[in-house]
């Protein structure tokens, strides 16, 4: 019996990530990934690529507050240490540039999370449907 899944290769990652952050198909590049802020089409509208297998689930939460959370504690200590701002200054600007940074990131990692899941065949993307 042979192992079909050893015959499949995995598809140029890193094209599929540069899509996928962009909000794009990663299969095409052209047609859009999510009908709205967060939700998935369950295919590309260009290309016609089931995007139905996709498993993001809480990635793409977990690595914006990653990203956000290493981003924002050291400037807020080095703005604090070098700027002496008022706390209520300080809050307000942080608590902006967190939000604003959080909504940036989280649809675009999630087009990252699935792209990276296209890219390595994962969850149902394979070459033959």
């Amino acid at each position: 019996m042979q192992d079909t899944t050893a015959d499949q290769t995995d598809r140029p990652l890193w094209p599929a990530l540069r899509r996928g952050f962009s909000r794009k198909c990663p299969n095409c590049g052209s047609g859009p990934i999510l009908k709205s802020y967060l939700k998935l089409r369950e295919t590309c509208p260009v290309c016609r690529e089931d995007l139905s297998h996709a498993r993001a689930d809480d990635g793409p939460a977990y690595l914006t507050i990653l990203i956000v959370g290493h981003l924002m504690a050291p400037l807020l200590h080095i703005s604090f240490v070098q700027f002496r701002p008022e706390p209520l200054v300080l809050f307000t600007i942080f608590a902006i540039g967190t939000i604003t940074l959080s909504l940036y990131l989280l649809p675009r990692l999630k087009g990252a999370i699935v792209a990276f899941q296209w890219a390595r065949l994962m969850h149902g993307f394979s070459d033959s449907h």
